[in-house]
């Protein structure tokens, strides 16, 4: 019980919560661009640029940021409460020794399956057949996966990590689970903004059978590479958010730590 409501845990949920609003508001813009390419099948500039630089000639300098404060306090809310949950599980499962790549991949999908279906159905929904709301949680778990196993190959190596260290491995994590992850992301973009039909022998959204008939409808229409529709737009955002986030959080986390003169729990 001391290792989940540790202080150690709650410097590393501030430090997540603080890193990622800090680079999602640096990168908010691109993920502006990735949104319009998803769901405006009418527009016909296909890179980022160019829709960002059309977005802002059509709907003034400021539009890239439009819709910024409800995205970035629902994600600091979020990522507070999976960075809490992912290193207070860690420390529980971990219990001062070496954790490993499969069990960082288990306590980050157990950690942000909690956050998720709290934020998108209720905290209710986590007694519910709550399927489909778990299809997106492999992101971030196939990205601390990979961010800590190439985070202790590193340490192997070498005492510390640069800032161009964490910055690199951040990138290269999320670009993995990004790409991995990616369709299931474009069908929830297209049920956010309502540009589908219902699958008529089941008309309840979001459920796992109508997301599978909108994978088949999309790649219908647009062949497979349409699953993939902006995916140069969101790797280049999510991978810049998520490498600054990293390099924010490591560095916030390793400052308080030395301030407070503690020591973090876990071990590499």
């Amino acid at each position: 019980m001391a290792s989940v409501l540790s202080y150690e845990s709650l410097v590393h949920a501030v430090a997540g919560a603080v890193g990622s609003v800090t680079a999602m508001t640096v990168f908010f813009p691109l993920d502006t661009a990735r949104l319009r390419l998803q769901v405006d099948e009418k527009r016909k500039s296909k890179t980022t640029h160019t829709v960002l630089l059309e977005i802002i000639k059509e709907e003034g300098l400021l539009a890239p940021y439009r819709g910024w404060f409800p995205v970035i306090s629902s994600l600091c809310c979020s990522n507070f409460v999976y960075f809490y949950t992912f290193n207070s599980l860690k420390a529980v499962w971990v219990k001062g020794q070496h954790s490993s790549t499969g069990k960082d991949l288990v306590v980050g999908f157990v950690a942000d399956a909690f956050h998720q279906i709290i934020r998108d159905e209720g905290i209710l929904a986590l007694w519910n057949g709550t399927f489909p709301s778990l299809l997106l949680v492999f992101n971030p778990a196939i990205q601390f996966m990979f961010y800590e196993g190439l985070k202790r190959q590193l340490l192997k190596k070498r005492t510390k990590l640069s800032s161009l260290d964490v910055f690199i491995i951040g990138a290269i994590a999320k670009a993995i689970a990004t790409t991995v992850t990616y369709p299931m992301q474009t069908v929830q973009s297209i049920l956010r903004f309502g540009r589908h039909r219902l699958n008529p022998e089941n008309r309840t959204l979001g459920s796992l059978r109508n997301v599978l008939y909108l994978l088949h409808q999309r790649v219908k229409r647009f062949g497979i590479m349409g699953l993939y529709k902006g995916l140069e737009a969101k790797l280049l955002q999510t991978v810049l958010t998520a490498a600054l986030m990293f390099l924010v959080y490591e560095k916030l986390t390793a400052a308080t730590f030395t301030v407070m003169g503690l020591k973090s729990a876990q071990k590499p």
